[in-house]
């Protein structure tokens, strides 16, 4: 059966210092989550051991640390994380971050933090 969803009616989760998570899609095999991050915030390095990741920022400015080379990222842009792969996400700038990352398989539970 066919779900229309967005942030106003998917699973919420918080993390880091003021961010959000929406499950956009949660299943064994793939993840969709659309996320916010308020300016200034970052998450941890880390990687996941199954999960390859693609992130896909909607709006604001996304500084992707992988591998320990830097990635800056710009609204309607992609960056894929193979698994296995170092990395972290930062927002640098003032406003607002949103993107969707998509994970197969999902990710929760199979990330490794550095």
């Amino acid at each position: 059966m066919a779900t229309i969803k967005s942030i106003q009616n998917a699973e919420n989760y918080k993390w880091g210092d003021g961010c959000d998570g929406w499950h956009l899609l949660k299943t064994n095999s793939l993840s969709v989550i659309q996320e916010r991050m308020s300016p200034g915030t970052s998450e941890r390095k880390h990687f996941h051991n199954h999960s390859q990741q693609l992130f896909f920022i909607l709006s604001g400015v996304a500084t992707f640390e992988i591998e320990g080379q830097v990635y800056v990222v710009n609204p309607n842009h992609s960056i894929h994380i193979p698994s296995g792969t170092e990395h972290f996400i930062a927002n640098k700038n003032n406003q607002e971050l949103e993107f969707l990352v998509i994970s197969e398989p999902k990710s929760h539970g199979d990330r490794v933090n550095l």
